[in-house]
């Protein structure tokens, strides 16, 4: 085991006698030691949950026979963050979020590592982490939030910068701008929508590098308890295995997810996170072609935008609803100028399916206003 660096033989004792410190029993120095990057803390609404995540983890780790063990990292939350110098400190965090996990992973010799994320830059950072750091790893986020109703209708926070314009052209009171404030994001999570912390979990399933649901369970879902202590076990699988992040996140792992990107209709700032994490995997796909044949283009000839917010009118509540999670991989509403689009997407199953590759025809429907789309409320 690679923590055998730091608990096996006579020159490790002085080791030992701190791990004795933290009150390791000898026969957990003899299991293998995980560490569980947990991304919690009190001031990003999707983070706020993690701490029941990682404990989630920490039961499965323990279940499948190892030693489980909790350092941080870092997470800003770019809502709060945005419209202020604050908005300065959000893009490097993903950089330094990586560089201090590559730190502890490497410092303390963990034989394998299950990273909890969950908003913006904190994920990216973690997968670039991960593809440095090269043990066995696998992702559970802590999932999006629920959608907000307000007027009777699913709002989002993009819903609340749209009532603030509103508020200024005189079409909406105090009191109006009052209840969107307070009903808009009703629980904790990732905000409801295809932002960036939605679209990376996303794209982290279709990497290979997350359990089918892990970028749509909502955060409030039980499911997604089950979900972390599965990631638990999984990851001493991956151990007993040797499978590896560079195993999984492969060049045709990373045009997989430029796929589903464009097939979910992603934030446009997965082009800043997804060239960094094939960087760190030893892709750099400079010039990969938009549309093309021979199974190396990209989006199958089209771009399909799908219909969840901000794009549209779904929320992520709706995207987990509209998931084959019986099949391979995730499903969306689509609108390009009506009719049905065939859309050919490379699922590739990675932490499922070691490395394999799954053919996945998905049907995108356009459906005109008030008619219902997948999930319902399309349009």
């Amino acid at each position: 085991m690679r923590s055998d660096n730091v608990k096996a033989g006579t020159q490790q004792a002085p080791h030992r006698s701190l791990f004795n410190a933290l009150g390791f029993t000898q026969e957990e120095m003899k299991k293998p030691m995980v560490g569980i990057v947990s991304s919690y803390n009190e001031i990003v609404p999707g983070h706020m949950n993690l701490d029941k995540i990682v404990d989630a983890v920490r039961l499965g780790v323990a279940e499948a026979g190892g030693v489980p063990v909790v350092f941080p990292a870092i997470a800003v939350c770019d809502g709060i963050a945005m419209g202020h110098i604050g908005m300065k400190y959000s893009l490097v965090t993903r950089d330094l979020i990586a560089d201090s996990t590559e730190c502890m992973a490497l410092a303390h010799q963990f034989d394998a590592l299950v990273m909890v994320p969950n908003c913006d830059k904190n994920v990216p950072g973690l997968l670039m982490a991960a593809a440095r750091i090269n043990v066995p790893t696998v992702f559970v986020s802590g999932g999006p939030m629920l959608a907000g109703h307000v007027k009777g209708q699913k709002r989002s926070l993009s819903s609340m910068f749209e009532a603030v314009g509103s508020h200024a052209a005189g079409t909406i009171t105090d009191e109006e701008l009052l209840e969107f404030e307070e009903k808009t994001c009703p629980t904790c999570g990732s905000c409801s929508g295809m932002y960036t912390a939605n679209s990376m979990n996303c794209l982290t399933e279709a990497l290979g590098m997350g359990l089918r649901g892990n970028g749509t369970i909502p955060a409030v879902y039980s499911e997604r308890i089950k979900l972390a202590k599965h990631a638990g076990m999984t990851v001493m699988k991956l151990l007993e295995k040797d499978i590896r992040p560079r195993d999984i996140m492969t060049k045709d792992a990373i045009l997989n997810a430029l796929t589903v990107d464009m097939a979910l209709g992603c934030s446009t700032n997965s082009m800043l996170h997804l060239p960094a994490i094939a960087h760190e995997v030893g892709f750099d796909h400079h010039g990969v072609p938009a549309h093309g044949g021979g199974g190396h283009g990209l989006a199958g000839g089209g771009i399909v935008h799908s219909v969840i917010l901000p794009d549209g009118d779904l929320v992520g509540v709706c995207h987990h609803r509209a998931c084959d999670h019986q099949g391979q991989g995730m499903l969306s509403g689509a609108r390009r100028g009506g009719g049905l689009v065939e859309f050919q997407v490379d699922v590739h199953v990675g932490i499922e399916g070691h490395g394999e590759v799954v053919r996945l025809a998905l049907d995108l429907v356009y459906v005109g206003p008030g008619q219902g789309g997948v999930g319902g409320g399309g349009r």
